[in-house]
C-alpha cells in the first residue's frame, strides 16, 4: 500500500469512528428520554443524530476513494458493504423522521398539559352569579386537553419503539460491515 492509500484508509477509519459511533449512541439513547418525556434532550439527540448521520457520508466517500485506488470494486465484500451502507442510511432517515415526530408529540403533550394546568387554576368567583351548567365549566374544557395529551404521548410511545428497533437494526448493520472490513 502506498502512502496515499494508507492516508485514505486512516481517513476512512477516523470518519467511521467519529461519525458512526456517536450517531449510534445518540439513536440508542433517544427512547429512554422519550419515555421520560424530556423534550429538550430528545431535541438535542435529534440534532446530534442528524449531524452524525450526514457525517457518515464521509465514511462512504473515503471508502469509495480507497476502493477505487486499490482496484477492489470486483470483490463481493465491497458490494455487500456498499449495499449495507445504503440500507443503513435509509434506516437513519427513517429514524430521524421518527425522532422528529416524537419530539413534536412531546412538545404538543407538554403544551396541552400546561393549558390543562392553567384552566384548572381558574376558579369561579363568589359573587352570587348563577353557576354555569356542568358541561361548560373548566372540567369540560380540560377533558379534550387531557385526551390530546394522552394521544400525543401515545404517538411518542409508538415512535420510541420504532426508533429502538430501527436503531438496533442499524447498529447490527454497522457491526456486519465492520466485520467485513476487518476480515479483508
Amino acid at each position: 500500500m502506498s502512502f496515499g492509500d494508507k492516508a485514505i484508509l486512516w481517513l476512512h477509519i477516523a470518519a467511521a469512528v467519529f461519525t458512526i459511533g456517536p450517531g449510534t449512541a445518540a439513536i440508542m439513547s433517544t427512547p429512554r428520554f422519550i419515555r421520560n418525556r424530556n423534550a429538550v434532550v430528545v431535541g438535542y439527540l435529534f440534532r446530534t443524530t442528524r449531524i452524525y448521520s450526514f457525517g457518515t457520508l464521509l465514511v462512504l466517500l473515503f471508502g469509495l476513494i480507497l476502493t477505487g485506488m486499490t482496484h477492489k470494486f470486483s470483490q463481493w465484500w465491497v458490494s455487500a458493504s456498499l449495499t449495507l451502507f445504503v440500507v443503513a442510511f435509509v434506516l437513519l432517515v427513517f429514524i430521524m423522521r421518527d425522532q422528529r415526530r416524537a419530539l413534536t408529540a412531546l412538545d404538543a403533550a407538554e403544551g396541552a398539559a400546561v393549558a390543562d394546568a392553567v384552566e384548572d387554576s381558574v376558579r369561579p368567583q363568589v359573587t352570587g352569579e348563577p353557576v354555569a351548567a356542568p358541561d361548560s365549566g373548566p372540567a369540560a374544557v380540560a377533558a379534550p386537553a387531557v385526551a390530546a395529551t394522552a394521544a400525543n404521548l401515545n404517538v411518542a410511545a409508538v415512535e420510541r419503539g420504532r426508533i429502538a428497533s430501527f436503531g438496533g437494526l442499524t447498529a447490527l448493520i454497522w457491526l456486519v460491515t465492520l466485520v467485513f472490513m476487518v476480515w479483508h
